[in-house]
């Protein structure tokens, strides 16, 4: 009888190669059965994991390094097996907001971080109800680190308020937020529903962001050896089927299911097409590398971007830099994830840690198979993260 594996996800568009992974019969081929429960929130991700009622979890890239730091709720070694997706957020604000920016001059394009900024923050005063949907989120490290380029104390400036995805568009709609930053498909739900308009996609902050990794318990990945090995080549090998754009379609049709998103195809396609609506009835607008699954070693687990996380989330709770840089190095896992994936084919970069934000464009780098592509990988402010200095 093949061993059984329980892992929990939220319904976004991110949760795609466990869901591919289920579906297509890629965790079969590695020897196991993959059963996917759907949860309703980030907390309850993190207690199911922390609590062993699930062996892996679809996370948010800096839940493991908090949840290791003992912080947010109950703690847990967690170890980062492989980054799930790449980027996929949205900044959204209520129509009225938007319309204030316009009528002080902003031009509404989408990919200009410097002027919507700015026109956010004339707009609201610089004081912004935000809605994020976990405390230790990418979505949230990404407001943070836009507003504070911009010289706004996101400190003072962010009312951040936790609200789980599937929720957001109810909220801003409700007039419970000013603004958010969410996975899709729910900010592009938002915009169908007319209660808000995006501004911003979360690569125009940083081109290259953990969104989502694979987690599991650390003592758990250490006394089952062998099927971490298969699920993390099950994961691989749905990311890769991801990559190809002739299965977006079946990509979208399995998400739209009521086991997972339970919502119209056409809504989730716009993600893994990289085709963003911002505002209703407004033509669709390309976005490059708006979400990755495969590509430019975007399942690498790199610990510069463990790091990165940590060294943030340090800083806002007090907690000594080296230490979290410590506890978040060892998170990340790259040394299984190239024992674990030798033989599939994947191309693994030379280095397990790199200088973050340093590549503007596509750039040609060592790896195991000879040379492969990274990048772009730019912070829209120009800021270079060197974790050794």
């Amino acid at each position: 009888m093949k061993p059984r594996l329980t892992a929990g996800f939220l319904p976004l568009v991110d949760c795609a190669p466990l869901v591919v992974a289920h579906e297509l019969g890629f965790a079969e081929r590695e020897g196991f059965q993959l059963d996917l429960v759907k949860q309703p929130s980030w907390s309850a991700i993190r207690d199911m994991l922390a609590l062993g009622h699930i062996e892996a979890a679809h996370m948010l890239s800096p839940m493991p390094v908090a949840m290791s730091l003992g912080l947010g709720g109950l703690a847990a070694r967690v170890d980062v097996l492989m980054v799930l997706s790449v980027n996929g957020n949205s900044m959204g604000v209520t129509p009225a907001i938007a319309e204030r920016m316009r009528a002080n001059g902003w031009s509404g394009a989408f990919n200009a971080p410097f002027e919507t900024g700015k026109h956010l923050i004339e707009a609201t005063g610089g004081e912004i109800r935000l809605g994020v949907p976990f405390p230790f989120s990418m979505h949230a490290e990404l407001f943070h680190h836009w507003l504070g380029a911009l010289g706004i104390s996101a400190g003072e400036a962010l009312d951040v308020r936790t609200i789980p995805p599937p929720r957001m568009a109810d909220a801003i709609g409700a007039g419970e937020i000013d603004a958010f930053c969410v996975g899709e498909p729910w900010g592009s739900l938002a915009v169908e529903t007319g209660v808000a308009e995006l501004v911003l996609p979360g690569s125009a902050i940083w081109a290259f962001a953990p969104e989502k990794v694979l987690a599991v318990r650390h003592e758990w990945c250490e006394a089952n050896p062998e099927l971490t090995r298969g699920l993390m080549r099950a994961i691989h090998a749905a990311s890769r089927w991801l990559g190809t754009p002739e299965n977006r379609m079946m990509a979208s049709e399995l998400l739209a299911r009521s086991d997972y998103l339970d919502l119209s195809d056409t809504i989730i396609d716009r993600a893994l097409t990289w085709t963003i609506q911002p505002r209703p009835g407004q033509i669709g607008e390309r976005v490059e590398n708006f979400q990755r699954f495969h590509g430019g070693a975007a399942t690498f687990p790199w610990r510069s971007q463990g790091a990165w996380i940590a060294t943030h989330i340090a800083a806002r709770a007090g907690i000594a830099r080296e230490e979290a840089l410590r506890v978040a190095r060892a998170c990340f896992r790259s040394d299984l994830y190239r024992a674990n994936l030798t033989g599939t084919g994947a191309d693994m970069p030379g280095a397990s840690e790199k200088l973050e934000g340093a590549l503007p464009r596509a750039t040609p780098v060592a790896s195991v198979r000879g040379e492969m592509i990274l990048g772009p990988d730019a912070f829209f402010d120009g800021q270079v993260f060197d974790f050794g200095t």
